[in-house]
Parts: C-alpha cells; structure tokens; sequence
C-alpha cells in the first residue's frame, strides 16, 4: 500500500497525517476485501484550492470539504474484480499496485467541522477519508439507501481504529 501526502497549506495539524491516512485507507481497503496492494494520493489544500477543482470537475462554484476522484468505475460496489480486465489502465507499472485515485481535503474545512460537530481535528480528517476512500471502492450517497451504507461504514472504519467522537 502506498500513499502520497501532499499539504500545500500552511495549516498544520496536531497529528501524523499520514499516519492517519494510511491507517483509514487500509483500513478500508481491508473491510472491502480489496485483493491488491493499493495506492491513492491525497493532496490538502486550502477553501480557495478546494473551490477552483470543484468548479472545474464538477461544475459546482464552491468551497466543499472533500473531493474524491476515482481511478476505476465499479459495477458494483467494493467489487475490485473489474480491475483485472482494465489492468493496464488502473495498475502502476512499476510497483504493479492498484492506482484507486486521487482525495482532495480542504483544511480550513477540517478545522471547521471539527468545531463545529464537536470533536477533534483528528476524526474529521479520518472520517473525511474513510468518507472519500469508500468513494475510490465505488460507493455513492446519491439516494438514501447509498448514504446509509456509506455512513454505517465509515463509523465502522473510525470505531475499528479507535478514533471517535471524543477523541
């Protein structure tokens, strides 16, 4: 499993970010059977950053918290047996790991919603990538029954890993 980490903020955080983030993501990776050695990038940016590629991918003109940007298109989700098919396409050449895509953070947005519902700076940048990693395995919360999955399983992913409300 690889993870590139990129903070091209000033903001800091009172945690190892990519401790965190390579905790949730094989974390994740784990709870979804995914059979290959994984990799995604994660850059964390500022509100403005954030705005300018919600804009130009998904036509939205607004700061937003987390961007995902899957690599792979699953029928079904968390079903990574798609990806044999599309090998050349979805697998890093040199390491032969599964290349699932790209997660965008705003900071001031962790920090925000940290506040804001009451718990640390830590579980909203872990709930935030459980949130974004489960949308690289290929689940949505476009319609009620996706968001109820989502939700049940990043609270499974941050209570598996001791991150919770209070800490």
């Amino acid at each position: 499993m690889t993870s590139y980490v990129e903070n091209e903020t000033s903001l800091t955080f009172d945690f190892d970010v990519k401790e965190i983030f390579d905790a949730v993501m094989e974390q994740v990776l784990d709870m979804e059977n995914c059979p290959y050695e994984a990799q995604v990038n994660l850059l964390i940016t500022d509100n403005d950053g954030i705005w300018q590629y919600n804009k130009e991918y998904r036509q939205v003109d607004a700061p937003t918290d987390v961007l995902s940007f899957p690599m792979l298109f699953f029928e079904t989700e968390g079903d990574f047996s798609m990806a044999k098919d599309a090998k050349a396409d979805c697998f890093d050449p040199e390491s032969g790991e599964l290349i699932l895509g790209d997660i965008i953070i705003s900071a001031p947005k962790v920090f925000e919603q940290a506040a804001k519902y009451g718990h640390s700076i830590k579980r909203e940048f872990a709930f935030l990538t459980a949130h974004s990693m489960l949308h690289l395995c290929g689940y949505d919360h476009m319609e009620e029954e996706q968001a109820r999955i989502m939700e049940e399983k990043q609270e499974q992913v941050l209570m598996l890993l001791g991150i919770t409300r209070d800490r």
